[in-house]
């Protein structure tokens, strides 16, 4: 990495020669010469790799030293109907994922037996392949999969076999999202309810298929349609599909902050909010009773009535400046712990309500301890468990304070299954710890991936699936 090579220490030297007047002006203006050619060099050879061990860092790296990107193209053969068998007994130890996050976005998935010892009884690898750019996650349902994918121009909905990776169907559009530091491609996960597949690309298109044919039934484009700019590294915000509205959110113009959708035709529901949406997927919650949609947004955390979109509270937290991509945690039904990375921090947040239903949101303690980036925290017991700038940190819910902090994962992800944590590294490893207040204890890890992976792991019941912006693999966990 440039920033621990001994590189740097010429380029300081460099720095200090070209403005101390200890030496001669033309002698200064020939450094400095110097300099501008060789920041001419490295731009021309480095490019941006993840971030340095979670610290929002740019890794800088030599373009030779990786593999190029897979290009995958736009049509593929194509698995028929008939060749899916939904009748395989490894079937029964699959679980419906519908949507990014877990079931409820939570995290979690609970009362599923895994075996302990990856030593003894090691995941079995059932299918690798090379998949399309984009830092996309699976959503699955039965014995399908559905992922976004970049392939060339075309950003892609693909289906793929649960059991064998086969491509069952793609839909493509003709749009494709690049940026320097954050890569290519679609940064969603899809959402599938009622037999239909919603999904929102990198450039605002929201989509809904059939989800058995891949059959296009109605478009948006969010962003062209509300006259809406970009955010900076593309819509990454997951649909949410309440009843029958899909709401998704905006841009990076103030206004609106979410827009609701009938499911049926996709014709407009409601829109609502005065904020800039961040990095967050919307989310549905029981507060006080009551069912809310929270949207964590670039100023504020803002809660909405699902049916209307009417803003039922707003707290401003965190740097409106920074991208704020944790989902929120609802602890019991009165209190959201919030998080971001960039420095911000995390917040415990109390909620009540008064006589007339109105609610009111307070603070209970701020704390530095648990700085997520692009991970979300999760809550067993009276513990919160997440990636603190790139260590997986244990968090007291009642004060804030960190019991322990361990591990190097850089900007990875993390699932809470029962009282264990799957860990994927960004590195592309993944490793299986318990959740414990006592200390951090790996219980096994298996080599998954080999390169930046950003791309946050789906669990289907005993079926883990990870994927980054090169290659896809699914192993049957015992």
């Amino acid at each position: 990495m440039l920033f621990r090579s001994p590189l740097l220490v010429l380029l300081l030297n460099l720095l200090w020669l070209a403005f101390t007047k200890r030496y001669p002006l033309r002698h200064r203006l020939m450094v400095l010469t110097a300099l501008l050619g060789l920041g001419l060099l490295l731009k021309a050879n480095l490019r941006v790799d993840g971030v340095i061990d979670g610290t929002g860092l740019p890794k800088l790296v030599w373009k030779g030293t990786a593999a190029p990107a897979i290009t995958l193209k736009a049509t593929a053969d194509l698995t028929t109907d008939d060749m899916l068998d939904e009748t395989d007994p490894r079937l029964k130890l699959a679980r419906d994922v519908p949507q990014f996050f877990g079931q409820a976005r939570t995290g979690k998935m609970q009362d599923l037996p895994l075996s302990r010892d990856w030593q003894k009884s090691p995941p079995k690898e059932l299918w690798r392949q090379p998949i399309g750019q984009g830092w996309s996650a699976y959503a699955v349902i039965g014995a399908r999969a559905y992922t976004l994918e970049q392939r060339g121009d075309e950003e892609c909905v693909t289906c793929y076999h649960l059991l064998t990776g086969r491509l069952l169907w793609l839909h493509a559009e003709k749009t494709r999202f690049s940026q320097w530091q954050g890569g290519d491609g679609p940064r969603t996960t899809p959402t599938v309810s009622q037999g239909r597949v919603y999904t929102l690309g990198a450039t605002g298109f929201l989509c809904c298929l059939d989800a058995k044919t891949g059959q296009l039934i109605w478009k948006r484009s969010i962003l062209t349609e509300n006259k809406l700019r970009n955010l900076e590294w593309g819509l990454a915000a997951s649909p949410l599909v309440v009843g029958d509205l899909v709401i998704v959110t905006g841009g990076g113009t103030r206004g609106p902050a979410l827009y609701a959708f009938h499911t049926q035709d996709g014709s407009d529901a409601w829109k609502a909010g005065s904020d800039q949406a961040s990095y967050a997927s919307p989310m549905l919650a029981q507060l006080k009773g009551k069912s809310v949609v929270l949207s964590n947004n670039a100023l504020a955390l803002t809660a909405h009535d699902p049916s209307t979109g009417s803003v039922l509270f707003s707290h401003v937290w965190g740097d409106e400046k920074w991208p704020k991509a944790s989902q929120p945690v609802v602890i019991g039904s009165d209190q959201i712990f919030l998080s971001a990375g960039y420095g911000m921090g995390c917040v415990m947040l109390k909620i009540t309500t008064d006589d007339k239903g109105q609610f009111t949101v307070s603070e209970l303690w701020k704390s530095l301890k648990m700085k997520t980036q692009f991970n979300s925290a999760a809550l067993h017991g009276e513990h919160l468990y997440g990636l603190d700038d790139g260590r997986l940190a244990c968090l007291e819910v009642q004060t804030g304070e960190r019991v322990w902090k361990e591990g190097r994962f850089a900007s990875g992800q993390t699932l809470l299954v029962d009282d264990l944590i799957l860990i994927q590294n960004e590195k592309g490893s993944v490793h299986l710890a318990e959740a414990k207040p006592q200390g951090y204890h790996e219980l096994g890890e298996i080599e998954a991936l080999s390169s930046k992976t950003w791309n946050h792991p789906t669990l289907a019941g005993h079926f883990l699936l990870v994927r980054n912006d090169r290659e896809a693999v699914c192993y049957l966990l015992p």
